[in-house]
């Protein structure tokens, strides 16, 4: 099904420009699309297909839409605010930002709003020919009112539905400037009916289809659809394009006159400034778990040894699936960084059992019987280890080839996760087990070179 829309909704929730088409898509289900067909494959297809002269195709799903909408007014992934004082100036800063932005790698669409291409007719009351038939000005622009936009009558009612019942000049008396002119009469008090072109001038004029203001500063949009790229390094890039612009010409930016980078840029300025904090103190609050736990240094560093083997997993799992960083992709490591600090910990307790239990039975007497006691702590721990991981990876599998609602989301979560547990597995059985030993075998290297040494004197 497909529902169009042309224009704005009377409300302060949707501020869309006169020039505005929105287009809703539903989609049909899953089980009747093609083999092989995709969202992001489905939505090329669109827009190799919907192509209108003069038009910029922004692919965004409704809600998201909506969201954007109200935060920021930017329903693309980026956006670029021209303000400044005078309307025709911005109009000609956003049309040179458009020009410089649209070779950039990864744009798939470029549109800069045209403020001033409204055409508007306007209406020059002569309050001196208005005066001589007994006039007032609110006469006339009663008449033109209803003669143009109607005047609603009544509302019907038909079942659950509402309708308004408008009553306007017919098409014929509107339809030009000769007809507004002449057909369309205004009564007077002594009841002459006099053509509205003898009490008016009426003319055609290049205005502003819509003005936005922030700060109590007009401003202009410009839309930025992007595609196989992420925000940040887009907006780098942008940004690259924009100030060579600005320094060879291609564009003026007088005094007063600023740029602003919006859309989910914003987004993503806000979400790393609260990872900035966020990731170091979650960090800090799991070495300093591990170190009341463990009460050693040395101890806490080798447990936290899984964290940058589970970041290897993390991080081909990102590439391969093309997902690129995001907030979730993050929450998603944050997981992942106290998991893997969790099974370093038990690891590491069953070592440490494993090389007690051999030195309180005098087996510990060389470097082959602390490889063996390794051995046997790690063994141990193979089995749990290997279900602990599979339960994970099972878990959070039948995740990456959802479709419903979140998906998208969900998956950025789950992905480091998964490829993060597979390294974080091969590390603490394989990798902890050599750094123990290479940590115990030192104190045998040490007793070993003080006999060598009390032997010599």
């Amino acid at each position: 099904r497909v529902f169009g829309k042309a224009g704005r909704a009377d409300t302060a929730t949707d501020p869309a420009p006169l020039e505005m088409f929105e287009t809703t898509i539903q989609f049909k289900p899953r089980s009747e699309w093609r083999i092989g067909m995709t969202p992001d494959k489905l939505v090329e297809e669109l827009d190799a297909a919907v192509k209108v002269p003069g038009l910029s195709n922004i692919w965004v799903p409704p809600i998201r839409n909506r969201i954007d909408m109200l935060a920021t007014g930017i329903k693309s992934p980026v956006g670029i605010k021209v303000s400044g004082a005078d309307l025709a100036e911005i109009d000609r800063i956003a049309h040179e930002i458009e020009a410089a932005v649209k070779d950039v790698p990864g744009v798939t669409s470029v549109f800069a709003e045209r403020l001033t291409g409204g055409r508007y007719i306007e209406f020059e009351i002569d309050r001196d020919a208005i005066a001589r038939y007994g006039l007032t000005v609110g006469d006339v622009q009663d008449v033109l009112s209803v003669a143009l936009g109607g005047m609603p009558l009544t509302t019907t009612v038909e079942g659950l539905q509402r309708y308004t019942v408008n009553l306007r000049y017919d098409r014929d008396f509107r339809s030009d400037l000769d007809s507004l002119k002449h057909d369309i009469v205004i009564p007077t008090p002594t009841g002459a009916q006099i053509p509205l072109g003898e009490l008016a001038t009426i003319k055609v004029v290049d205005a502003p289809m819509e003005i936005k203001t922030e700060g109590a500063v007009p401003n202009d949009w410009v839309y930025v659809d992007i595609r196989d790229i992420d925000v940040g390094t887009y907006v780098q890039n942008a940004m690259h394009a924009v100030n060579a612009a600005i320094a060879d010409g291609r564009i003026q930016l007088p005094p007063g006159y600023n740029l602003f980078w919006s859309g989910q840029y914003e987004y993503m300025l806000r979400a790393k400034e609260r990872l900035l904090m966020v990731v170091p103190l979650t960090l800090l609050i799991i070495t300093l778990i591990i170190y009341l736990n463990t009460r050693s240094l040395l101890k806490t560093a080798i447990v936290l040894l899984a964290v940058p083997f589970s970041l290897v997993g993390a991080f081909w799992t990102l590439y391969l699936l093309h997902y690129n960083l995001s907030v979730a992709v993050w929450v998603g490591i944050i997981a992942l960084a106290g998991l893997d600090a969790e099974t370093g910990v038990i690891m590491l307790l069953y070592l440490d059992l494993a090389y007690d239990e051999w030195k309180q039975k005098g087996l510990m007497r060389n470097l082959a019987d602390l490889r063996d006691a390794i051995y046997h702590g790690a063994v141990k721990r193979l089995r749990p280890k290997i279900m602990t991981a599979s339960v994970i990876i099972a878990g959070l599998a039948p995740i990456l080839w959802s479709h419903g609602t979140g998906a998208d989301v969900m998956k950025r979560i789950a992905a480091p996760m998964v490829g993060g547990v597979i390294t974080s597995t091969i590390s603490v059985l394989v990798v902890y087990p050599a750094i123990y030993y290479l940590w115990r075998s030192r104190a045998y290297n040490n007793s070993n070179t003080r006999r060598n040494s009390v032997s010599v004197l």
